[in-house]
C-alpha cells in the first residue's frame, strides 16, 4: 500500500493528539483514508479538488461494491471529518461529504419466540424455588408481558390499585390492563385467563413483601417497585431454566404477543390498537414475521417445496 499523502497524515496526527483517538479508532480512520486515497488515485482526482458530484460517485461505488450501509456510513464519517479539518486549514474551499448520507440500513425484524416456546416459558416451574412469593410474582410478570403485550416500562409502572397518580393498573373484575404508553398515550388491553389467574396468585402474597405504602403492583425482595434490571435478569434465568433456544428479553415477549395474534387473526388494525402503536406502519413489521411463519409451513408441507 502506498504511504498516505501529507494531508491525510497531518489530519491523523491532529486526530490522534487533539481528539485523543484510541488505537482502534485511529486504525479505522487510517483504513478509511487509505481507501479514499486509492479510490481518488484510480479516478485521477486530486484530494483538494474533489467535487460534490465526485464525492457522491464515491459513495455510490461503495454501495456497488457491496458494503453494508453501516460500513459506508463509517467511511463517510471519516472522510467528512478529514475534509472538515482540511477546510479549517484553508486547503479546500468546501467539504464535498457534508450532507452526504449512506443508504438506510434495513430494519432488523424483531425477534419473537415460537408459540410453543412462549407457552413453555409462561408455564415453566423452575426446579429450585428460593422464594415461592417471588416465583408467583415472576410468573405473573411473564404472563402479562406475553398475554397483554406490555412494554417492560408499562409492566413495571403498574400499580396495585387505580388512583389519580397511577400510571397503570389491572382491573381483574373487567379483565383489563390499563397502561400509560409512549407519548403519554393511555390504552386498555384485555387480560387473558392465564394472566388473571397468575395475578391473583401473586396478589394473594404481595402484601407479605410490599413495603408499607408501596403502590407498585410488582415489588422486589425489599418491598419496593421492581427494577428493570431485575425483570431482565429474571427472564434470562427463567429462559435458561426452561431450555429456551434464544436469549429472552422483555420486548421479545411483546413481539411474540403481536406475532402470534397476527398469525391467528390476520387483523393488523386490532394488533395495532393492542400494542398502542400510533402508526400502522410500526405494526406492519409483524406482517413480515407472519410471512416468515407461512413460508416455513410452505417449505415443510408443500410437495413442490421439498428438496
Amino acid at each position: 500500500m502506498t504511504a498516505l499523502g501529507a494531508d491525510y497524515q497531518e489530519f491523523l496526527q491532529h486526530a490522534r493528539v487533539q481528539q485523543r483517538l484510541s488505537p482502534r479508532t485511529l486504525k479505522v480512520y487510517t483504513d478509511g483514508l487509505e481507501r479514499l486515497q486509492r479510490m481518488l488515485a484510480e479516478a485521477s482526482i486530486d484530494t483538494r479538488a474533489l467535487s460534490l458530484a465526485q464525492a457522491r460517485r464515491l459513495a455510490a461505488l461503495l454501495h456497488r461494491e457491496g458494503l453494508a450501509p453501516k460500513s459506508i456510513a463509517l467511511l463517510l464519517s471519516v472522510w467528512r471529518s478529514t475534509y472538515r479539518w482540511l477546510g479549517l486549514q484553508g486547503r479546500v474551499t468546501l467539504n464535498p461529504f457534508d450532507g452526504l448520507k449512506a443508504p438506510k440500513a434495513p430494519k432488523p425484524l424483531p425477534k419473537a419466540l415460537g408459540v410453543d416456546d412462549a407457552v413453555q416459558l409462561a408455564t415453566h416451574v423452575p426446579d429450585e424455588i428460593a422464594d415461592s412469593r417471588l416465583e408467583a410474582r415472576d410468573r405473573a410478570m411473564v404472563e402479562l408481558l406475553y398475554g397483554a403485550g406490555l412494554r417492560a416500562a408499562e409492566l413495571i409502572g403498574l400499580d396495585a390499585q387505580a388512583s389519580g397518580t397511577a400510571e397503570g393498573w389491572v382491573d381483574l373484575q373487567s379483565s383489563e390492563v390499563h397502561v400509560l404508553g409512549k407519548g403519554g398515550k393511555r390504552r386498555s388491553t384485555p387480560l387473558g385467563k392465564a394472566a388473571a389467574a397468575a395475578l391473583r396468585e401473586w396478589l394473594a402474597v404481595r402484601g407479605q413483601l410490599a413495603a408499607a405504602g408501596e403502590p407498585a403492583l410488582f415489588v422486589g425482595a425489599r418491598g419496593h417497585r421492581v427494577a428493570g434490571s431485575t425483570l431482565r435478569t429474571m427472564l434470562r434465568a427463567r429462559a435458561v431454566s426452561a431450555g429456551m433456544p434464544a436469549h429472552v428479553h422483555p420486548h421479545m415477549l411483546r413481539h411474540s404477543f403481536a406475532s402470534h395474534l397476527l398469525q391467528s387473526s390476520g387483523d393488523l388494525r386490532a394488533v395495532q390498537e393492542l400494542l398502542g402503536h400510533a402508526h400502522i406502519t410500526t405494526t406492519q413489521v409483524y406482517t413480515q414475521l407472519d410471512h416468515q411463519h407461512l413460508a416455513r409451513i410452505y417449505d415443510a408441507a408443500h410437495p413442490r417445496a421439498k428438496k
